[in-house]
């Protein structure tokens, strides 16, 4: 329902046009999100409809950009220009796409290791997926800069990985990766299970996921060796960042047509 722009709305007023609280408009008025009120001779708020469309948009980009993020766009668009607020909220339109491309470069990634059978025997012909069998395309992937090696060293683990040594010794603290250590000097070498659950973390953590959550999904691909647990958990954990991502975009473009009828209504 859209507020009558012809009389004055009280505190309960917008409240109840907006969904917020008596106390929550009032704080969002001190915070700068909304304009301040008018007040009458006897010292009452008096509200009107751009009141009403400040707020919603801000429970919009609240919910896309966060509670921080929202106020500090929503106080830049009531004082600053149309061509900058138009900017700022294409910015959070581009981090939402960066951040769906990476959710679903990780879920790619998660695929093309379900699809590889772990060799975790030892011997007989190499699984698909482990530096023997892979094509030069697949050893980069799968972190093999030796196609006649069994175990990567830390070095080519992180080289095929994109990452630094530091962040797999990092890793490895947390519990998330563990390489084996058999040479005389106690140098890390990673199988095929280690380089496995490398990959899994890195598709997780480049995707936002912090390292409780990723602990807990390479803790179920341990409690099954061989089995796909982790890498369907893993892919779950993506499957709801890509939903959250839609509701944050959807929520976006609601935020965006309230801030366009605040800034420059329909029949100014």
């Amino acid at each position: 329902m859209t507020p009558q722009a012809s009389r004055p709305l009280r505190t309960a007023d917008v409240a109840r046009e907006s969904g917020y609280s008596v106390q929550q408009v009032r704080d969002l008025e001190r915070l700068g999100v909304i304009p301040p009120a008018a007040r009458s001779v006897n010292g009452y708020r008096s509200y009107g409809s751009e009141h009403v469309r400040a707020l919603r948009a801000y429970r919009g980009l609240a919910a896309a950009a966060g509670p921080v993020a929202a106020r500090g766009l929503l106080v830049e668009a009531l004082t600053g220009s149309l061509a900058d607020a138009a900017a700022a909220i294409g910015a959070v339109h581009v981090r939402l796409a960066a951040d769906r491309d990476e959710a679903l470069r990780a879920q790619a990634a998660l695929l093309a290791i379900q699809d590889e059978p772990l060799d975790v025997g030892g011997g007989g012909t190499p699984a698909r997926g482990t530096p023997e069998a892979a094509t030069p395309g697949d050893r980069a992937r799968a972190g093999a800069a030796d196609p006649t090696a069994d175990v990567l060293t830390i070095t080519q683990l992180a080289a095929a990985l994109g990452v630094r040594t530091s962040t797999l010794r990092f890793w490895e603290q947390e519990g998330l990766v563990l390489p084996e250590r058999v040479t005389s000097l106690r140098a890390r070498q990673y199988g095929p299970a280690a380089v496995r659950e490398a990959r899994i973390v890195t598709a997780l953590r480049g995707s936002g996921y912090g390292i409780p959550a990723v602990r807990d999904v390479v803790t179920g691909l341990r409690r099954l060796p061989g089995a796909d647990e982790g890498v369907v958990r893993a892919r779950q954990l993506l499957d709801r960042r890509l939903d959250q991502i839609a509701n944050r975009t959807v929520a976006l473009l609601r935020a965006g047509a309230d801030l366009a009828d605040l800034l420059d209504p329909p029949n100014s």
